[in-house]
């Protein structure tokens, strides 16, 4: 199975989206509402393009992401489901 990528506070207010542009299953999003943008985990096939694509260095395979940014393996997941719960969760760790 691959390995899912999640994107992490480095991305906060900047959305370069230099990975929506290289991602080949068109499994990140965001809205205009979005500080990030999200990496659907149940689409991202773990293809790797979209962490050598990141100029801020956000974006770490589950398996790989450093302690302190293990909340945004969640809150990317729950972008998927309740999109306010994770905006709220964004808005938590940006201050």
């Amino acid at each position: 199975m691959p390995s899912v990528y999640v994107i992490t506070d480095p991305c906060i207010d900047v959305k370069d989206k230099s990975c929506v542009e290289v991602c080949p299953v068109d499994c990140i999003k965001d809205t205009d509402d979005d500080r990030v943008c999200y990496i659907d985990p149940q689409e991202c096939i773990g293809c790797n393009l979209c962490l050598a694509a990141c100029p801020v260095g956000a974006i770490f395979t589950a398996e790989d992401i450093p302690a302190a940014s293990r909340p945004w393996v969640e809150i990317n997941a729950l972008w998927f489901e309740d999109p306010a719960a994770a905006r709220a969760r964004v808005d938590e760790l940006a201050h």
